[in-house]
Parts: C-alpha cells; structure tokens; sequence
C-alpha cells in the first residue's frame, strides 16, 4: 500500500502548516483562550483557506475531498494546538451532504463551506457514557416539521454556533435533526474547557427542528467516527510537537555542566516517546483510510485508533512533563498547554477505557488474533 501523499495533498498540509505558524502563534492562542475559546476571526481565517468545506461537494461549495485530506489537515491543526472545531465542521459537512434532503443541503451546505455557518454535533448527555444508544432527548411532529425537547452537553462551541446536529427519539428510534441556535427555545450556557476551548450546556425545549435523517443510529455512529478519525490525525500533531518541545528542552537544560540530551537514561525515554507516536501515526493513518468502509468494519477500526491513540496521548504527555521537571506544568510554559490538550482529547469521542471495551465487543471467534 502508498502511503505516500500526493502532491496536492502536500501542498494543502504546507498551507495549513503555513498558516498555524505565521497566523496563529502560541501568543494569540493565550489571548483566543483567555477571551473565551473561540475566535470569529480566527474560524474565519480558518474557513478562508477552504478547511471547512473539505468533505462538502464541489456542487455545494465545498472541495469534495476525502478522509486523507482531512487527516493531513488536522495533524497540522494538532501542532498548533488550534481552539476553532474545524472537526465539527467536518462532520456536519459529511453528516448533510450524505443524508440531508435536497432543500436542507441548498440552505446549509455552501453557508458551512464558506465559514458563514458553524453547524456542531450535540449528542452528548449524562448518563450515556460516551454510548450512542442511550439517548433522553425527544422529539415530536408540530405542523409540517418537528419540535426537539431534551440537553446535551459538552457542546464544542455551543454557545458560539449557528446550528446543531441532534440526536433525539422519535417513534421510538433515534432520530437525527437540525436544529438552530437562534431558534424560539434553545438556550446555550458556555464555559472554557480544560484544553482552553470552548464548549456549552445547550437546552432544547420543544425547539423547531429539521428531521435529517429518520434512522439516525447509524448517522451518528457515522459522525462520530469522522470525529474519531479527525481527533487521532489531531492527537499525532499534538504529539508531534510536543516531543519536539521535549527534545529541545533537553538540549537546552544543564545538569552537571553538561545537556541533559546527552544522559542515557533520558534518551531511552525520549525513543519510547517517539514510538509511541509512531504507534498512533499508524493508527490514525488505519482509522482515516476506514472511515469509508462499511459500519461494522469502520466502527472496529475507530475503536482500535482510538484506544491507541489514548494510551500513546498519555503516554507522551506525562513523559514530557516528567522530562521537563517542574516548568512542565507550568501555564507561562508552551509544553503544559499542549499536556493539557493530550489529557482533554483522550476522551473527546471515547475514552480509552470505552475503546477497550468496544474492541473487545467486536472480536470475533478468532479473537482478533488473525483478523
């Protein structure tokens, strides 16, 4: 198999590298995360390089590419450690363009690809547990279109987007909705998460709603894995630069007069750091080219991604910081916000102990030994 990428591939990774170096330096990010987590200007600058309409069809606006651009594109963003939810975007684009009705598409589709809509998945509740079965939220038929009462929460950015994807049941199965944040009965409460982002507690009561899909399962379950996909190619770039910060310390810092780079010991942690990330780099190359393979296959797979993914994210996170010593953690220090994003984001979508489980409901008699 090539795992070579193309030259148009290469040249959007370059532009996206480009921009994270010279457009959103770590200074800004101080100042996005201290007003709140989430920067219009930002996301705007974000939706001009075309990043939010990359699975969104050419008719549509978007530039119709696939799973691989996508992962180029949010390794970069992993390295930067960038606070807009370009992720979500991903995921309303794939999410209305496969199973949106012609009308919902015309509406919504060019207006996410330009950046002039910020479309978010609400899924989460409490007491599911990171399963997408369990669902309280409910919705009802009212007139020609329908109505969603229930709250999810940990939001990416609910208090900051223009709409919602919504899980809610209907006629006793899961259904999946489209719901505005300007609409009569919505009501967002926004926080700063640990990473820095943002994030909201949002209440739907008995809010309008455009019915996407009527067997919604199987669609969240779809959006879920793009998010899943999109959170290992992030969790690489994050792991990437954090293990360049960890080495570059190690070349500056003296201990006995000489580079702590130079002591054995260390330098052993150091390649068990970079294995593990090339562990989660495989993972995540695994996870990306399934996200198009039928839902059994794709849903083992993202399982498998994930739960490597969370153990390598710990991993190098917590060696880091014990390589740094005492700066590690510190908030003026670049290396303890990236320790904080590796911590957050092993349970964005699953933690790893989830995962595990998952994988291990979906070995067959062979036990995943020769599958």
């Amino acid at each position: 198999m090539d795992f070579n990428f193309s030259d148009d591939q290469q040249q959007l990774r370059d532009a996206v590298a480009k921009w994270v170096e010279k457009g959103y330096d770590f200074e800004r990010r101080r100042k996005i995360e201290a007003a709140g987590g989430f920067d219009r200007a930002a996301w705007t600058e974000l939706t001009e390089l075309g990043l939010a309409g990359l699975y969104i069809p050419e008719d549509d606006g978007g530039l119709g590419m696939g799973p691989v651009e996508g992962m180029v594109v949010m390794e970069e963003l992993g390295r930067g450690i960038v606070l807009e939810p370009l992720a979500q975007s991903l995921i309303a684009g794939a999410v209305l363009a496969g199973h949106a009705d012609a009308a919902t598409k015309e509406a919504w589709l060019p207006r996410i690809a330009s950046g002039d809509a910020l479309v978010v998945l609400a899924w989460q509740e409490k007491k599911a547990r990171y399963r997408l079965d369990p669902c309280a939220a409910t919705a009802k038929k009212a007139g020609d279109g329908y109505t969603v009462h229930g709250t999810k929460g940990v939001v990416p950015a609910g208090d900051q987007a223009d709409a919602y994807l919504v899980p809610a049941q209907l006629d006793g199965r899961i259904a999946l909705f489209l719901v505005e944040r300007s609409a009569d009965g919505v009501a967002a409460r926004g926080y700063v998460t640990q990473d820095g982002s943002r994030a909201a507690e949002v209440v739907f009561d008995n809010a309008a709603a455009t019915l996407v899909a009527a067997d919604g399962l199987p669609v969240l379950e779809h959006a879920v894995d793009i998010g899943i996909a999109a959170t290992c190619a992030e969790g690489v770039g994050v792991m990437d630069k954090t293990l360049a910060l960890t080495v570059e310390y190690m070349n500056t810092r003296k201990q006995f007069g000489v580079p702590i780079a130079s002591f054995q010991a260390l330098r052993h942690r150091v390649a068990d750091m970079k294995m593990q990330l090339e562990l989660a780099r495989s993972m995540s190359y695994y996870a990306s080219l399934k996200l198009n393979a039928p839902a059994a296959e794709r849903r083992q797979a993202m399982a498998r991604a994930k739960y490597q993914l969370g153990v390598s994210m710990r991993f190098v996170g917590q060696q880091s910081v014990q390589l740094h010593g005492g700066i590690g953690v510190t908030d003026e220090y670049m290396g303890s916000h990236y320790f904080r994003k590796l911590t957050q984001m092993e349970m964005v979508f699953g933690d790893t102990l989830h995962h595990l489980g998952e994988v291990s409901a979906r070995m067959t008699d062979t036990a995943g030994v020769f599958a």
